[in-house]
């Protein structure tokens, strides 16, 4: 329960960041993958992790969204997209969209890659090295764009 209530108070002090005038850009790894080829589909526990990404995401006025090419960044997306009426914007894995999202005026959501993410928070005005495990899928990346960019880290289930 203290770690539900720890969560929902980070969740929204990140939240409340967002009524500022900086975008604050949302960076998640790709749900869980069904299996271990080149371009796999989300497993159901992937889906069911997608689907909690939207409900959590669904009020942070998200403007945009970002994903891979590859199925499971755009199906990690999809359910948010969804809800929100939004055009995934599909980007080459390797292209972090740092100067796109520098450029942004609302707030965005990036699926990425456990190996692409560091790069791209580290583009952002991110100094502090992030690690992520293999199998780690629960990362939520909260970055405020100002001056001194910001970041907080958190997990969803």
């Amino acid at each position: 329960m203290m770690k539900r209530f720890a969560f929902c108070f980070l969740l929204a002090s990140a939240l409340l960041s967002t009524a500022t005038a900086q975008p604050t850009i949302f960076v998640v790894r790709h749900a869980e993958k069904a299996e271990a080829t080149k371009d796999p589909d989300l497993s159901e526990a992937g889906r069911a992790r997608a689907e909690a990404l939207a409900k959590v995401l669904r009020d942070a006025n998200i403007t945009a969204i970002y994903a891979t090419e590859f199925k499971r960044t755009q199906q990690t997306a999809a359910p948010l997209a969804k809800a929100l009426g939004i055009t995934v914007t599909v980007l080459p894995a390797q292209d972090s969209a740092a100067l796109k999202l520098r450029a942004s005026n609302g707030n965005a959501l990036v699926v990425g890659h456990g190996d692409t993410i560091p790069n791209l928070i580290k583009a952002l005005g991110i100094s502090a090295p992030i690690n992520i495990a293999e199998n780690d899928y629960d990362n939520l990346f909260v970055l405020v764009l100002d001056e001194k960019p910001q970041l907080i880290r958190l997990h969803y289930r």
